[in-house]
C-alpha cells in the first residue's frame, strides 16, 4: 500500500507540478490533533494510489513551506489541482469529508 509522501522545502515546487490533484497535510510532531489525522492521510495515500499525490509537511523541520502559504493552525491540509491551491481543510475532521474534497478534484 501506498505511503504519504515526504515533502519539504527542497522538493515542494517539484511535488505541486503533478498532473494529479494533490493533498498537502501540514503538520507537527507535538500537535494532538496532527497525529490523530496522520493516519487518515496514510490511508487515502492507499485509496487514491495512482490517482492523487498525498504529502506530508513537517512545519517544524520545513519552515518555508509552511510561512509560504501562510499556515498558523495544525493540521493544516491544502488540496492543489495545476499548481493551485483549490480547496483548504483546517483541523482534524473524518476520512469522508477528506475524500469527498479529493474526489471533487479528479
Amino acid at each position: 500500500m501506498a505511503k504519504a509522501i515526504e515533502i519539504t522545502d527542497a522538493n515542494f515546487e517539484e511535488v505541486i507540478k503533478s498532473d494529479q490533484p494533490i493533498l498537502v497535510d501540514f503538520w507537527a510532531e507535538w500537535c494532538g490533533p496532527c497525529k490523530m489525522i496522520g493516519p487518515v492521510v496514510e490511508e487515502l495515500a492507499g485509496d487514491y494510489e495512482g490517482k492523487a499525490v498525498i504529502g506530508k509537511v513537517d512545519v517544524d523541520s520545513n519552515p518555508g513551506v509552511a510561512q509560504a502559504f501562510g499556515i498558523r493552525s495544525i493540521p493544516t491540509l491544502l488540496f492543489f489541482k495545476g499548481g493551485q491551491i483549490v480547496d483548504k481543510q483546517v483541523g482534524a475532521v473524518p476520512k469522508a469529508v477528506l475524500s469527498q474534497k479529493l474526489d471533487a478534484q479528479l
